[in-house]
């Protein structure tokens, strides 16, 4: 082993001093002080006693030179074993908040499969922040920084005498002394309580939540890997499940976590290839019977007559950056379909909320249509309530470029969200879509009938369409439209079909579709696609 700097100096140190204290032992013991005098006397015409005074002189300044060289060379050396340290710490440790990162946490299970320790009672549990990436969206990075310092403080705070680690993102583990069920479900709530208080970062106040996962380790170190990948799919359940949940490891997780992870790559090859498609459902009209236009919905046949839900694949994509391309794969299609429909017969999209905090993504459907040469007039552009909330200037521009270039805005499932009136202030709707839970629960009493009346009132007072969702009885079809309602939609009136089942639905109506037009006749602009979960 090659030893230390700083070892080798004092060796040598030492070496140096044995030899002066030799020499000198030497000269004593044989007198030689005697005969380099005699010496010098007998040569005295050579002037040798200058010469070896000089060299005596000469020998003094080496000496202190040497004693300044050793002083630096210690400096130097302390500086660099300083500096190795720091950046051993630095390797091992988040730079934001100073907690353990990652590696600290693999050199930790190192450490603990080294030590072959037949017991190793410890609870571990995996955190994520929920409705952190709002605050980033909304406030800045910044003041998600400053969030994620103060989480980490309060963590530290909570597990004085535990390790805590920031694994990536805000995604935190905690490994915690025994491994007692009940204890750990309470500490768990404890943790959700401790993140969940209100948190003053920079000048204003923000709330997070905190999905919490723990799973229990007995064993070694492969018992503690095993049991912080087990805390990360518990906490992924919890997360799924709602927001500020705690969860106990289940094995039935684990397979939850595969077909997840399978079903993610089953998507990225149906995006990558095209194999998710349209499907159209009709919105009639209430006073004439017609045909008012299609909502496009998105269908992944993945066998013949076997569907996954868009319930499942539709998250799937918003959470894996996959629902851009998939959204313009589905307008694509929609549109070639949908340009080959009478005039008058318009197309309904759902953008996906996670796509309204990309500013440029209205330019883009707008080109795409331009593209297939589908009319921006025909086009009814549905969102939520909320979508609109979660980053207010992009959607604002979104809906702008959108608007500007022809199409008309439907506010879906109104009702359901939040800030309803405000948003109708902020944003100029042409129709409000009366979420299907309204429409199943009325005429089972007042309550509900009032608030049936209330939007279509409302609706008539802003001068904007009312379209009913989840039409699926004659008495539902027969209360709205007594009570003036415009647009109906629901499997009384027509289930999703595929496009060419939409095209004999129309003629099977007496609305003939056009002859099919070239790109070249048809008029340019905006159109899009929709897709829902339901």
């Amino acid at each position: 082993m090659k030893p230390k700097s700083g070892t080798r100096v004092f060796m040598e140190i030492m070496g140096w001093a044995l030899v002066f204290m030799s020499a000198a032992a030497l000269a004593v013991t044989f007198n030689l002080h005697a005969y380099l005098d005699s010496f010098l006397v007998a040569y005295g015409g050579f002037h040798l006693d200058d010469v070896f005074i000089s060299l005596n002189i000469a020998g003094l300044i080496g000496l202190i030179y040497s004693a300044v060289r050793v002083k630096d060379l210690t400096i130097e050396n302390r500086r660099r074993r300083e500096a190795e340290r720091n950046v051993a710490w630095i390797a091992a440790h988040d730079a934001l908040t100073g907690l353990p990162n990652r590696r600290s946490l693999d050199h930790k299970i190192d450490a603990v499969a080294s030590a072959r320790q037949d017991s190793f009672d410890r609870t571990v549990y995996s955190i994520d922040l929920d409705g952190f990436k709002r605050v980033n969206d909304l406030f800045g990075h910044a003041v998600g920084d400053e969030v994620l310092k103060i989480v980490a403080e309060r963590l530290k705070a909570f597990f004085p005498d535990e390790r805590v680690y920031r694994i990536g993102g805000d995604e935190f583990v905690v490994i915690a002394r025994g491994a007692d069920l009940d204890a750990a479900a309470d500490l768990g709530q404890r943790i959700v309580q401790q993140l969940t208080a209100p948190i003053d970062a920079d000048v204003m106040t923000v709330d997070v939540g905190a999905s919490v996962g723990y799973a229990f380790c007995t064993g070694g170190g492969d018992a503690l890997n095993t049991a912080i990948l087990h805390s990360d799919h518990a906490m992924y359940a919890a997360k799924t499940s709602g927001r500020n949940h705690v969860m106990a490891f289940d094995p039935s997780m684990e397979q939850a976590v595969y077909k997840r992870a399978h079903l993610e790559g089953a998507l990225k090859r149906a995006v990558r290839e095209g194999t998710i498609k349209p499907y159209f459902q009709p919105l009639i009209d209430l006073s004439s019977d017609r045909v008012n236009g299609f909502e496009a919905l998105a269908r992944w046949e993945i066998l013949p007559g076997e569907f996954v839900s868009p319930a499942e694949f539709i998250p799937l994509a918003e959470e894996t950056g996959l629902m851009a391309p998939l959204t313009e794969h589905l307008l694509r299609q929609a549109c070639i379909e949908a340009r080959g429909w009478p005039g008058e017969v318009r197309l309904a999209f759902n953008l996906s909320p996670v796509l309204l905090s990309d500013s440029v993504i209205g330019l883009r459907l707008i080109r795409i249509m331009a593209e297939e040469g589908f009319s921006p007039e025909r086009l009814e552009l549905e969102i939520t309530e909320s979508s609109v909330m979660k980053d207010y200037p992009s959607a604002q521009k979104v809906l702008g470029d959108l608007t500007e270039a022809g199409a008309s805005i439907a506010l879906d499932d109104f009702g359901t969200g939040y800030s309803s009136l405000s948003q109708l202030s902020g944003f100029s709707f042409d129709t409000i879509k009366i979420d299907r839970s309204f429409v199943t629960a009325m005429n089972k009493g007042e309550r509900q009938d009032k608030v049936i009346r209330s939007i279509i009132a409302l609706g008539s007072a802003l001068g904007v369409r009312t379209t009913a969702e989840g039409i699926e009885d004659e008495e539902q079809l027969a209360y709205l439209r007594s009570l003036g309602c415009d647009i109906g939609q629901g499997y009384l009136l027509g289930r999703p079909m595929t496009a060419e089942a939409a095209r004999l639905f129309l003629e099977t109506r007496g609305e003939k579709t056009p002859p099919a037009l070239s790109k070249g006749t048809m008029e340019a602009g905006s159109g899009g696609a929709a897709w829902r979960r339901a």
